[in-house]
């Protein structure tokens, strides 16, 4: 996906449709000039809807389309005919949309699930007719409900990618490179840091025409919590990843240090990403030898399955693959 065609946070302006009034209408035919009440339902007003779409990528088609307002359902009408209810809205976004009040930061839906639908701004309900009212002691109602006035909201809606494994490390620790290698995603490259500005997604093909999703996050900082670097901004998009992959390049200074950064960084931004498994793999290891690879071996932490790749000569990647397939499909 194009870095300038990837949005993935918007605001917009919901206003659901009013309900109609109900009637209060009274039968008159010849013959009979006293009818009774005979006043239909007001209709429903629309309603703003989601929907999930497996197509979509990005909110990128909400950006310029700030204020959604549904249709106002229409009047009852004379021998109990309910009016028609307003158009509802139906706005298709990808997997994985979050949707908040954007006054209290409330969550108020998500959208997980291809052809899901749910209403995100619930039209006024229409009014009752002065049938509903007529009784023993009151056979001539000459009133009805009004309907309910729509809704006029505000809402924020961001996405979480959804993929099986996310990529977490500094900038240049060679994540672009490893999802270029192992899908047919083709993210920018460059030897210099922050190249990859936004979340990228791959299907990495597995043994017995299987596969399973990498998302690749832009390079997290010491102090992005507090905003240095690209902040955490992105880091959303791994929340609902099952498994976490770590990147360090073996030319670090301090991996196990790197490690313990990167994971007070997640800390920080939502410590439920420490619940989730991790993977360790270090990463330009066409650089060293037996020896040097047993010397890093050594210093590295204990409590987590590493692995010594290199996404240039494809060192040990079928072995990253096998684990990180293990690790999805294995029970907690």
């Amino acid at each position: 996906m194009a870095s300038n065609n990837f949005i993935d946070y918007v605001k917009i302006n919901c206003r659901s449709g009013r309900g109609g009034a109900g009637s209060h209408h009274f039968f008159r035919a010849k013959g009979l000039p006293n009818g009774g009440p005979d006043g239909g339902d007001g209709g429903r007003g629309g309603h703003i809807i989601l929907e999930g779409s497996s197509q979509l990528w990005t909110l990128l088609h909400l950006q310029y389309q700030k204020h959604l307002i549904a249709k106002p359902g229409e009047n009852g009408g004379e021998n109990l005919r309910t009016g028609a209810q307003g158009d509802d809205i139906v706005i298709q976004v990808p997997l994985g949309t979050v949707a908040r009040d954007a006054e209290t930061g409330e969550k108020r839906l998500e959208i997980t699930e291809d052809g899901q639908r749910l209403i995100l701004t619930p039209g006024g309900r229409g009014g009752l007719g002065n049938d509903h009212f007529k009784s023993a002691t009151n056979q001539a109602p000459t009133y009805a409900q009004p309907g309910e006035p729509g809704i006029d909201e505000w809402i924020i809606l961001e996405l979480k990618l959804l993929a099986d494994v996310g990529l977490v490390g500094l900038p240049n620790a060679g994540k672009s490179t490893l999802l270029s290698v192992v899908s047919a995603a083709r993210p920018k490259i460059a030897d210099y840091a922050f190249t990859t500005l936004v979340p990228n997604l791959g299907v990495v093909a597995y043994r017995d025409y299987q596969s399973f999703v990498m998302a690749d996050i832009p390079g997290i900082i010491e102090g992005a919590a507090e905003g240095k670097g690209l902040g955490t901004r992105f880091l959303r998009h791994i929340e609902r990843n099952a498994t976490l992959l770590f990147m360090i390049s073996c030319d670090s200074p301090d991996i196990a240090a790197e490690y313990q950064v990167l994971l007070g960084e997640l800390e920080q931004f939502n410590p439920e990403l420490l619940e989730k498994k991790r993977l360790l793999a270090i990463t330009k290891s066409d650089m060293l030898d037996e020896e040097l690879e047993k010397e890093i071996q050594q210093t590295l932490p204990t409590d987590l399955p590493t692995v010594f790749i290199s996404s240039l000569t494809n060192k040990n990647i079928q072995k990253l693959k096998d684990m990180i397939w293990q690790a999805l499909h294995e029970k907690n």
